[in-house]
């Protein structure tokens, strides 16, 4: 039941208003909690009363921690003990999903591990067990991707799910995800100079990516969902966001808005920004600052959310 309440309320969070939390600041710290505090939240006290992003780093060395960023000032952070996870070098978003009888629940998604692409199902218990998790391998061929990013529309009248691939060769590749397997759906150039990438919107037309620079601009990459088109990049901010090697979004209020978590790996910290809904430069965005209580140990950070929860960040 309380897994129950766990992913409802992973739903719920783009419902929420993008209020902002006040308490006094606090030093960063390397304590964390037990992953069985997480399923014990309540659809209150894990939405709460401020828009959250929660978040899964893995790290080379075969482990993965958890974290939930809340919006305030300053910016707090929940931090949960590690698990057992595999090594890795990049990883796309984390959907929460059940069996048809709700009663087993777990987290699914991509990484790479060398120049193999995987799938991993990661139990997750409401007693104090430590989430397990398994792994399949889907391809090879990956060792000159640099990042990779997951799509995942879920919705009455409409469904998709894609793979992005950021290439050193400076293009972009789709994979159309069918089943446990992917199909090549097109590639894009003129993405050489880009570094860190995200999912920001999901709909029927088309995916919309949150991209930086390495001289650290920061784009919005419209991705129509039919084969032959070509993306539409705006530009949202010419500079600042160059330390980030990752950023995570959740949606956050009922008018598009995002909350956006960019990780600087070098510093093993994050810092939370509000972004109204995705316009090019007239699109506002708030900095909360750096995330308090949390230490981003991960080789790169990624969204945790519902397999029904849709990015509507554009």
């Amino acid at each position: 039941m309380r897994l129950q309440r766990l992913a409802l309320a992973m739903a719920g969070m783009g419902l929420l208003a993008a209020s902002v939390v006040s308490a006094p600041a606090t030093a960063s710290t390397t304590d964390s909690k037990p992953w069985s505090d997480r399923t014990k939240q309540t659809n209150t006290t894990k939405a709460g009363t401020a828009c959250l992003v929660s978040a899964a780093f893995p790290s080379a060395a075969g482990t993965v921690s958890e974290a939930d960023a809340i919006a305030g000032r300053p910016a707090q952070g929940v931090q949960y003990d590690p698990f057992k996870f595999v090594g890795t070098r990049a990883n796309a978003t984390w959907y929460l999903a059940s069996n048809a009888a709700l009663t087993q629940f777990y987290y699914y998604g991509l990484l790479l591990q060398g120049g193999n692409l995987y799938r991993h199902t990661t139990y997750i218990y409401e007693d104090d067990r430590a989430p397990l998790a398994t792994f399949k391998k889907v391809g090879s061929g990956w060792t000159s991707f640099k990042t990779i990013a997951t799509s995942n529309l879920n919705t009455y009248n409409a469904r998709h799910a894609f793979l992005y691939g950021l290439n050193s060769n400076g293009s972009l590749y789709r994979y159309s995800i069918v089943g446990a397997g992917i199909k090549s759906y097109g590639s894009f150039p003129g993405f050489k100079g880009f570094k860190a990438m995200t999912v920001i919107s999901e709909n029927a037309a088309y995916d919309t990516l949150l991209m930086t620079t390495t001289a650290g601009a920061l784009w919005s990459v419209r991705i129509p969902t039919a084969a032959s088109t070509k993306p539409i990049l705006k530009r949202i901010r010419s500079g600042g966001w160059q330390n980030f090697e990752s950023l995570v979004v959740e949606n956050c209020g009922t008018r598009g808005g995002l909350l956006i978590l960019g990780v600087d790996n070098n510093t093993q910290s994050g810092t939370l920004y509000a972004m109204s809904k995705a316009n090019g430069a007239a699109t506002a965005l708030t900095g909360y600052g750096p995330i308090q209580g949390v230490v981003f140990n991960g080789v790169d950070t990624v969204r945790e959310a519902s397999y029904y929860d849709q990015l509507v960040g554009e």
